[in-house]
């Protein structure tokens, strides 16, 4: 009987991810509890900075993720329990908070489990909630920022949530607590040198402490969006085997308890700028650098009836490998004078099946030319495509320094004739990228917008009477000749217009025929092909 408790205290004091699983359920045993891969990965990341592996580390998850109850309920109590000596500061943006998150850690430490399963005991004289000690000199201090820690310091430093998410947006605040932790945090380690740092939080803002200690460097950083913007790999350790986690682009963090299509429509109910620091860590420029968020107008699936033009634009990058360029293909529609991001493909692929690529979203879109830069891998993949009798591609070659031509078609998006989904999985990191350059790691996304854009001004346009002629019989015949597309049409849509001006009615079955050159903008906009 000694045995198996003397077995199970050590596999509690060692593996911290099976000592939560069991304290979680005795601080909220009505909670369910449904654990993940990424509790593990964080349980790992704790340990490692509990053995010294890691001096400072800055955890970065979105909403409900347990991260609070973990690292500041669950972390203390498990670092107490190994060391009943360790000092350990724990620190929220307010006092209440941080009293709540204190009371439950020390409920934990007083319960019938946790006293079966450790040495480690509570002293009796000293059991406040913002400060309780142990019998062997350790203890836990319940502190807020901007609060009183003035003759209080730490083993141990636990900063969590160091501000309100609606403070996100007030420079005022955000300095502030950025120069609190300069010039008084820095200041609580007991020990200068073996001190270990804790930062768990939300993103919030561009400027926030993540964004700050980032910029700084000397941290290491885990930073886990709700929704995979590429492909992911992570590598730690669970009940002492290693472990591989691989997640793929668009693949939700905890997929059992929030799906892609909860998460999406939260993202649609707070927006894009909230979602995209809060839920996918990578809070976008509030302004912009050379192009601000404010100049893009949105649209929906409607606008994409009877569209004039699709076109693509492709900037390949020359490498597989994670650390080089994506190629990025985006593809537009034009109409009315407007121009409309109707989606964006990225990836690394070598090039026999970026070639496949390019024909596949082709045939996806049916876009009437498709633009690759003709530099470098670019050159490489039209003669690739040439191969493949496909002649829609179109070289182009990129004229002047990235900044300048992104400059030269920056005045068509701030007059508002660019326009952007409401939502799209993609969206954010394309913002992200286009309004932060130049500064952002990658560009491609910006390479293949100044590119399409530039090919709007310069021959986008309906091109003189002839043109238009020209345009009207080619769709005429097509019209005679190909007319074999059906496709049933989205609720509330009677009728539309086609890229030669044709109205065509919605029938009673919600069916129509099209053109094959004509199905691909329907389909963008929401009809489906009928077999």
């Amino acid at each position: 009987m000694n045995l198996e408790r003397d077995l199970l205290r050590a596999v509690l004091q060692n593996d911290l991810a099976s000592f939560a699983q069991r304290a979680i359920a005795e601080v909220l045993p009505a909670l369910t509890l449904e654990w993940n891969w990424h509790l593990d990965l964080i349980a790992d990341r704790l340990t490692q900075l509990a053995d010294g592996k890691i001096q400072r580390l800055l955890i970065c998850v979105p909403p409900r993720s347990l991260k609070s109850l973990l690292c500041s309920v669950v972390y203390p109590a498990w670092l107490l329990a190994r060391n009943d000596a360790e000092r350990i500061l724990c620190i929220s943006y307010s006092q209440p908070l941080a009293e709540d998150f204190a009371r439950l850690c020390r409920q934990l430490m007083d319960s019938g489990f946790y006293q079966a399963s450790f040495k480690t005991r509570l002293s009796a004289d000293r059991r406040a909630v913002e400060q309780f000690e142990t019998t062997g000199g350790g203890g836990r201090i319940a502190s807020s920022v901007h609060g009183t820690v003035t003759g209080r310091g730490g083993d141990f430093i636990i900063l969590d949530d160091p501000m309100k998410a609606e403070d996100a947006l007030s420079e005022v605040t955000r300095k502030g607590v950025v120069e609190w932790m300069r010039s008084t945090l820095s200041s609580r380690p007991n020990s200068k040198r073996d001190a270990r740092l804790l930062v768990v939080m939300q993103r919030l803002h561009e400027e926030d402490v993540a964004g700050y200690l980032i910029a700084q460097g000397g941290w290491d950083a885990l930073s886990l969006p709700a929704i995979a913007v590429e492909a992911e790999e992570h590598q730690y350790s669970v009940a002492g085997r290693a472990t591989t986690f691989r997640r793929a682009p668009g693949e939700a963090l905890h997929r059992d308890r929030e799906p892609v299509e909860i998460l999406e429509q939260l993202r649609l109910d707070m927006g894009n700028l909230v979602f995209a620091a809060q839920y996918q860590q990578n809070p976008l420029p509030t302004e912009g650098n050379l192009v601000k968020r404010s100049w893009f107008g949105q649209y929906g699936a409607v606008d994409l009836v009877g569209l004039e033009r699709v076109i693509q634009s492709w900037d390949t990058g020359s490498k597989t490998a994670m650390s080089h360029d994506y190629s990025v293909c985006t593809t537009w529609g034009l109409k009315a004078g407007m121009v409309y991001l109707i989606d964006v493909w990225r990836g690394r692929l070598e090039m026999p099946e970026l070639c496949r690529k390019v024909i596949e979203l082709s045939d996806r879109f049916s876009p009437e030319r498709v633009l690759v830069e003709d530099k470098g891998s670019g050159t490489a993949l039209m003669q690739a495509l040439r191969a493949q009798c496909f002649y829609k591609a179109v070289p182009v070659l990129p004229k002047g320094e990235k900044v300048v031509r992104l400059s030269g078609v920056s005045p068509m998006m701030e007059a508002g004739h660019v326009r952007l989904p409401a939502s799209a999985p993609w969206l954010d990191g394309y913002l992200y990228e286009l309004c932060g350059f130049p500064g952002t790691k990658h560009d491609d996304q910006v390479d293949s917008t100044s590119q399409a854009l530039h090919w709007v001004q310069d021959e986008g346009s309906a091109g003189g009477l002839f043109e238009y002629y020209r345009r009207e019989h080619e769709a005429l015949v097509a019209r005679q000749t190909h007319r074999t597309v059906r496709l049933r049409a989205p609720d509330g849509v009677s009728h539309v217009t086609t890229i030669d001006g044709t109205k065509l009615t919605v029938g009673p079955d919600r069916s129509l025929y099209a053109t094959e050159a004509e199905a691909g903008p329907f389909m963008a906009a929401g009809f489906r092909r009928i077999p």
